[in-house]
């Protein structure tokens, strides 16, 4: 897992983008992969930890697969 920070997250839609080193450009993360009770949300500036994979997800080369808040 790496450290990322969250760039933006849409709640309406159940998704965001998060930034790290090791994935330039950002990577999207969708509600369904962060692990958390309730209502599955980031918030802006929030440091995460992470696991990704390449994809082509809306324009980003990388998706996270797991998110721990």
């Amino acid at each position: 897992m790496v450290e990322a920070t969250v760039r933006e997250w849409h709640d309406d839609a159940g998704w965001g983008v998060v930034d790290s080193p090791e994935t330039p450009g950002g990577r999207w993360v969708g509600f369904g992969v962060i692990e958390m009770d309730g209502f599955r949300k980031l918030d802006q500036s929030q440091v995460v930890r992470l696991e990704w994979e390449p994809a082509d997800q809306d324009g980003y080369r990388f998706r996270g697969v797991r998110v721990v808040p």
